[in-house]
């Protein structure tokens, strides 16, 4: 027998599946006719689409220190060295006839054997088509006939409060439904990924669920389930989802790339507070302000100028520094968008052609800030060291700012941040945006490597 959800709940929900679609009707006619109210006939229709995974591989430890042979004949060091790898977790089939499952970059990154695994218990290995650790989304295919899809929703759509489903393969049990509502939009800050516009929801969501379908209740993916915030590993009730409209850039890129290219502006912006709102003459405190344009970027050979205040891409509102820097990195190398600004009150704009990343971008409301007064590049071609090392050069440093004080210096070249190695101004700033904590930066200057500290 069936648990009945207490009378007021019943009634908001039964109310809001009225509301909805075919789908909700459904629902509704299921609940009137047994006075009980269930969410079975969306969930008949959703749950072959979502899929088990398996993985076995090894992954390289990432420590750039092993990399300095001076280093490992100083402390007789081994070299870099591969662990074995194997885990669990949970997919989405997003085109039926191309056999295209979705998941995340952490269930599969460094996977050398992918198994997925159907509702009715086909086994499948799957090829890698690409995947972003940006965004933290992996595409897969499958060679497989008669496969249900999961299509996508309007993530854009959602609202807090809206009832959403999560599907996964949590701790490897197999198949798990969960219910919750929409608890906050657009979480970013987190320092999860590279690129966070979550959706948060209270929705169970427990390891072995990365990968998975969020779903509203008109049987819609609006977000693939991503990481849980607790202190014991287990689910208490915040969890994260990548939305679709960012999945669906993202899987685009993949399919004609393997790879995501991202764009900059050449910009450091900020977010607007209500003192620098009142500072520049603004009627509200939104928008990203821009601090700093470099030299001979896309934002430069359009205009762009500091004091301006970005407060639209395309017509969409711009909400702060992290909204922008999400929307300008999905957008594909060489596009052009219309970037609305204000500028001495008036409002201006500008179409831009995004670059490609040798122009840092970077966002002064993250950690990014401590790197005022320097600049730095991709290596190029033309590079003495072009080939034999991976890292970004430091093009400029302005004397007396923190970088500066801190001991860097033009001409550096930085190898790698709190041990994880850069081979581009991109990843460069990928990661410093991350984190919240001191930066041990890994240098090499001429011939000789060292480390500093940047706060």
């Amino acid at each position: 027998m069936r648990t009945q959800f207490p009378p007021l709940f019943r009634l908001a929900l039964l109310a809001r599946h009225v509301l909805l679609g075919a789908a909700g009707i459904a629902l509704a006619a299921t609940a009137a006719a047994s006075e009980k109210l269930t969410v079975a006939p969306v969930l008949k229709e959703v749950t072959p689409a979502v899929v088990n995974i398996s993985v076995r591989g090894r992954r390289v430890q990432q420590n750039p220190m092993l990399d300095d042979p001076i280093f490992r004949r100083f402390f007789n060091a081994p070299g870099r060295r591969s662990v074995p790898i194997q885990g669990i977790g949970s997919g989405v089939i997003v085109d039926r006839d191309e056999g295209l499952v979705v998941t995340n970059h952490h269930v599969v990154n460094g996977a050398e054997e992918v198994v997925v695994t159907l509702q009715d218990r086909r086994e499948f290995e799957a090829t890698l088509v690409g995947s972003d650790p940006g965004t933290d989304v992996a595409l897969l295919r499958i060679e497989a006939d008669d496969l249900v899809a999961l299509p996508p929703g309007d993530s854009d759509s959602l609202e807090v409060g809206d009832f959403v489903v999560a599907i996964g393969n949590p701790f490897g049990l197999g198949q798990t439904v969960t219910l919750g509502i929409v608890s906050a939009l657009g979480r970013s800050g987190l320092g999860i990924e590279a690129y966070e516009d979550f959706i948060q929801t209270d929705a169970s969501i427990n390891r072995g669920n990365s990968g998975g379908a969020l779903v509203d209740l008109d049987g819609q993916l609006v977000g693939i389930n991503t990481a849980i915030n607790s202190p014991s590993g287990g689910s208490v009730g915040i969890g994260f989802a990548v939305p679709t409209r960012m999945v669906k850039a993202v899987v685009e890129q993949l399919l004609e790339f393997g790879e995501v290219r991202r764009g900059v502006l050449g910009v450091v912006i900020s977010n607007v507070s209500p003192d620098v709102a009142e500072g520049l003459g603004l009627d509200a405190a939104t928008g990203a302000v821009v601090s700093q344009v470099m030299e001979g970027s896309p934002a430069e050979q359009a205009d762009i100028r500091p004091y301006d205040v970005i407060v639209s891409i395309d017509g969409e509102e711009v909400q702060g520094a992290a909204d922008l820097r999400n929307r300008v990195g999905l957008v594909r190398v060489g596009e052009e968008v219309v970037v609305g600004l204000l500028r001495e009150g008036e409002r201006v704009e500008k179409t831009v052609a995004i670059g490609e990343g040798q122009f840092a971008s970077a966002s002064a409301g993250t950690s990014s800030d401590r790197f005022a007064g320097a600049e730095f590049r991709d290596i190029g071609p033309q590079h003495p060291l072009a080939g034999e090392v991976r890292g970004v050069e430091v093009a400029r440093v302005e004397p007396g700012s923190g970088p500066a004080r801190a001991g860097l210096r033009e001409g550096d070249i930085v190898l790698a941040v709190n041990r994880r190695q850069v081979a581009n101004t991109r990843e460069f700033f990928e990661i410093v945006n991350e984190q919240d904590r001191a930066l041990a930066l890994y240098v090499q200057r001429g011939n000789t490597r060292t480390f500093i500290a940047i706060r």
